[in-house]
């Protein structure tokens, strides 16, 4: 899956990317793929847009239903809190490519608000006065 995201990435081939997943012939794992999509958003190694356009058009296809969307997405929504660890702005960027999932059609009202809530802030060092992180 992250061969074929990868592939995708760097020709923009969206029907190549289509081909490759019927290829597969693993339509009970194709929740891999999004949950793989989500995390290379979030790690920075695809952009919002072009990943958006990519499950449109699996969604579109019927290549990937509505439980394996919901599915990849549950998992990474699971993993958020060891994620952020990694990547501390991975909560805003899965809110951003939530919103323009659910605008474009691709996941439904539902699934975009069952996103986790961002954890409590913290404080910025001991001798900050008090000061909340932003």
């Amino acid at each position: 899956m992250k061969l074929l995201l990868r592939e995708y990435l760097l020709s923009g081939e969206v029907s190549e990317a289509e081909q490759c997943l019927r290829e597969l012939e693993v339509p009970h794992f194709h929740h891999e793929l999004v949950y793989e999509a989500v995390l290379m958003v979030l790690e920075g190694e695809g952009p919002v847009e072009k990943m958006v356009t990519l499950l449109k058009v699996l969604w579109e296809s019927g290549l990937v239903t509505l439980d394996q969307m919901n599915r990849g997405f549950r998992r990474v929504f699971e993993e958020l809190g060891d994620i952020s660890l990694d990547v501390p702005r991975a909560h805003g960027l899965l809110e951003r490519l939530l919103e323009r999932c659910c605008e474009r059609g691709v996941v439904t009202r539902t699934l975009r608000d069952a996103c986790p809530a961002r954890g409590r802030k913290r404080f910025v060092s001991e001798g900050d006065g008090g000061q909340v992180k932003q």
